[in-house]
């Protein structure tokens, strides 16, 4: 079977089962901060197991994109090492919402693995709960496994949980023997092959979770509502199984991108003795790719660190297969030929994901070069002590800053007469690991903490319709000063879309609180605010009233963004795609993908083609209808973004027509006008706007007049004419600072007949030191080419301050350089120690800068010493 007939006949078999087949999660979750990736099948239903929301269908089945590089769930530093770990790859899995359990799930697993898929019932093992009873019995009763194959093990290995909190439950695993020639441990003594071993002989293809259960952050265990089922089968692993594959990497899967590789590095894969290269750079492309698409950016924190990681790491391998340009964003294409059918969304982003992953390759190289230069100064630093082992938090630092690996290290040491602590590398690098360990727990509440007021559905928003409306509070809690409530309707929108909570009013019997913000827990709208009077709530029933002027305030700018979205496309080119929006009362904030910043023509044009549209006062409707029906009528759907069946369409005349679940106004006109502010770089590839409409337009504006008024006011001209005004003022100033450096050469002279009448001896070498008057570095640095003109041999270190800022300035004679091996980098990196300050430069000058002022004569007094030091 290939590959896409493996996924398929998955899908195809549960779908005959009565599974709805639902698509992929976004492998960065972005309604969900307690995880830095989509990590199993299970996230995308996490409210429905926590009895926080529902689904129209009780049975379900998907291949889900994942990626597994941080917390407990981390496979990274497996991965290229064997054959069988990644950090991204696909899950197949079924679900029950409290409908079928462990019967069904045990039978239909094995229907699927042992007759669909005909894999030898003789290498079949299954392995449960060693308390787990039932499904112990369920096996030997509903499939015809041999009974001696069903095998009990501990917590460790057949419980099942999401992280230190959430829902969990027993599991049962389905295994197969590949046979004694798969055993890749064969060379450890005492190694003995078997299920949950750790050796490639045994591996797991699927994992059957009962989940039942949902564990506080004391680490006791609730009993859930309903008994769910939650199965996932590692894709990879299966079709290399199924295609009688040794390892992943063999399948078509991944043999594509490898001979690509080949053809990259003129490396055959398949003789390499560097296929550990080969394979992690095949595994780190997949990565990469999928995660881009669905709106992770490189960057220094968070998920964005996660890629930048990633793609140094492949970076990295490719240098031990010669490859030292950027060469990682030519192999997208070729995934997109192999998984663009079924993931069409990376098909739709090619550009931009090969944009982003080139420049930050190439970004890369740059950091590459400053890590090597850091590494001279760290090896001179050591030398200089007489020490002969670089620390292991410096051998860390440069991995972790500059994405150094190890053995680069080791290397570049080895040649300086060097060797690296690799203990405390290791050290450093497992607190790391905790701390990101630590940051992707799992901490999302369950329900048990709400007290209940009232039965029955809750949060149905009528919002679009109205601000105000009586309701009834079906659940409440209190946490300090904050009072959280949960309503049977409400018109306060809960953010979500980039758009902010709503905020207002509810009162009741003898209370009333006053809402400060609405935020949304699975398909629960949770309103949060403080007591303005009473402090009991005694009665359910409640008027609600949502601050009418902040509504409409942020509908403004929702409405406005649409515009601004179409507008960029126009003027920009359709590769514009939004990769982040912020939407509140007072401004609105919106990310696209866009190569290089926008000029002022681009960004007049836009503002104008929005301002058209507000002048126009165009017609602005929504209405709902079916995912497909609404991307068939040209609506853009958001990358990234996880869309229901029934969708909202927000249509703005025959302009716009976007997917969104925002409010919005009657018609452009309310915007009344539209102001961008601001347009700067997020990260690689992505372009960040900010705007302003109605009354903060008005505002700003009414200031901007005064301020011109101001300005030509004290320059006695016309608004029109401030411009000219002012050229004509820098004009001047710059004719009196060029006479001004002129004043400062001529005085020059005489200081340096002094400063060089000033010279001491130190070993027979002339060390001249002063303080100079300065306005710029360009002089100061004139200043040192004159005196080292004038100097027969010798030394100078001068000093400056200029703006504000030490500037220590030290030039060497030819001579002093070879005969006595004196370099002006060295000296003034000495000198600006004292300062508070860093340098260094070429052997003939170098230039040093500094904080501590008052520390500049100690410097310069110290010179003759730091020249002692150095000479040979």
């Amino acid at each position: 079977m290939k590959s896409s007939e493996v996924r398929q006949s998955f899908l195809d078999f549960f779908a005959k089962y009565d599974h709805k087949i639902v698509p992929s999660a976004p492998v960065a979750p972005l309604d969900d901060p307690t995880l830095l990736f989509t990590n199993a099948g299970m996230n995308q239903f996490k409210d429905v197991f926590l009895g926080m929301g529902t689904r129209a269908y009780r049975r379900a089945a998907d291949a889900q994109k994942c990626i597994r590089v941080s917390g407990k769930h981390n496979d990274l530093e497996e991965v290229g090492h064997d054959s069988y770990h990644h950090t991204f790859f696909e899950m197949l899995g079924n679900w029950s919402f409290g409908d079928y359990y462990k019967e069904e799930a045990i039978r239909w697993a094995w229907e699927l693995i042992a007759q669909v898929w005909n894999l030898p019932k003789s290498q079949l093992y299954a392995t449960v709960f060693s308390e787990d009873k039932e499904a112990e019995s369920l096996w030997k009763k509903v499939t015809d496994i041999d009974p001696s194959h069903v095998l009990r093990f501990n917590e460790k290995d057949n419980f099942w949980e999401m992280g230190a909190s959430g829902p969990c439950g027993p599991c049962s695993e389905i295994h197969i023997d590949l046979g004694e020639e798969f055993c890749d441990k064969q060379h450890v003594k005492g190694h003995k092959c078997g299920l949950n071993a750790g050796c490639a002989r045994f591996i797991e293809l699927w994992n059957l979770v009962f989940i039942q259960y949902n564990r506080d952050e004391s680490g006791n265990l609730h009993p859930l509502p309903r008994k769910h089922v939650d199965t996932g089968m590692g894709f990879e692993r299966v079709t290399a199984v199924l295609q009688g594959k040794k390892s992943n990497y063999q399948t078509d899967i991944f043999t594509p991108l490898l001979d690509r590789i080949s053809q990259l590095s003129s490396v055959e894969w398949k003789e390499s003795k560097q296929i550990s290269a080969f394979r992690v750079i095949a595994d780190h492309i997949r990565a990469l790719t999928f995660a881009i698409t669905d709106g992770v950016l490189p960057s220094n924190e968070g998920r964005g660190y996660v890629l930048r990681r990633l793609l140094r790491r492949a970076a990295r391998y490719g240098r031990n297969l010669d490859m030292h340009e950027p060469f990682i964003y030519k192999l997208v294409p070729t995934l997109i030929n192999t998984m663009g059918h079924a993931y069409p969304e990376i098909q739709e982003r090619e550009k931009h994901t090969i944009h982003v992953i080139q420049s930050e390759e190439e970004r890369f190289n740059d950091v590459l070069d400053r890590g090597i230069e850091m590494f001279e100064i760290l090896v001179a630093d050591i030398l200089k002590k007489g020490q002969k082992i670089i620390p292991g938090a410096e051998a860390f630092r440069l991995y972790d800053t500059y994405g150094f690996p190890l053995d680069l290290t080791q290397l570049m040491a080895h040649e300086k007469g060097l060797s690296v602590d690799e203990t405390g590398f290791h050290k450093e690098m497992d607190e790391q690991r905790k701390r990101a360990r630590k940051s992707a727990q799992f901490n999302m509440k369950s329900s048990d903490d709400w007290i209940i007021l009232t039965e029955g559905d809750d949060s149905n928003f009528i919002g679009y319709e109205t601000t105000v409306s009586d309701a009834n509070i079906r659940q409440y809690q209190t946490s300090d000063d904050l009072v959280l409530l949960i309503l049977d309707q409400t018109p306060f929108y809960a953010e979500s879309g980039g758009q902010v909570g709503d905020k207002g009013i509810v009162s009741g019997n003898d209370f009333q609180i006053r809402i400060d913000n609405t935020l949304k827990q699975g398909d629960r709208f949770i309103h949060i605010g403080q007591f303005e009077s009473g402090n009991a709530i005694n009665d359910p029933a409640v008027k609600t009233r949502v601050n009418r002027d902040e509504r409409l305030a942020t509908a403004r700018n929702h409405t406005a963004t649409h515009l601004l979205h179409k507008s960029l496309k126009h003027v920009l080119g359709d590769h514009v795609n939004q990769a982040g929006s912020l939407v509140e009362p007072d401004r609105l904030r919106f990310d696209f993908t866009h190569f290089e910043p926008m000029s002022v023509q681009q960004i007049d044009q836009v503002e104008w083609k929005v301002n058209r549209c507000v002048r126009e006062n165009l017609t602005v409707e929504s209405f709902t209808t079916s995912l497909p029906d609404a991307k068939a009528q040209g609506a853009t759907a958001l990358f990234g973004e996880k869309y229901s069946d029934t969708v909202r369409v927000v249509k703005i005349d025959e302009f716009s027509m976007e997917l969104c679940g925002g409010t919005h106004l009657d018609s452009t006109g309310q915007i009344g006008y539209f102001r961008i502010m601001s347009e700067e770089s997020v990260s690689a590839g992505v372009r960040r706007i900010e705007a302003i409409t109605g009354e903060a337009a008005d505002h700003f504006l009414r200031i901007q007049k005064k301020t011109l008024q101001s300005a030509a006011a004290l320059l006695k001209c016309t608004p029109d004419e401030i411009g000219s005004r002012i050229e004509l003022l820098i004009e001047d100033r710059k004719n009196l600072e060029r006479k001004l450096r002129q004043a400062q050469k001529m005085s020059a002279g005489s200081d340096l007949e002094a400063l060089l009448q000033k010279a001491v001896s130190v070993q027979g070498v002339p060390v001249v030191t002063g303080y100079i008057e300065s306005s710029d570095v360009e002089t100061l640095r004139n200043f040192g080419d004159q005196i080292r003109n004038k100097m027969p041999s010798g030394v100078a270190v001068l000093g400056a301050v200029i703006k504000s800022k030490v500037n220590l300035l030290c030039v060497i004679t030819d001579d002093l350089i070879k005969e006595r091996d004196l370099k002006a980098g060295e000296v003034v990196r000495e000198a600006a120690k004292i300062v508070d300050g860093s340098g260094g430069g070429k052997p003939h000058m170098a230039l040093a800068g500094g904080k501590d002022k008052s520390k500049l004569q100690t410097a310069l007094d110290a010179v003759p010493k730091i020249i002692q030091s150095f000479l040979k």
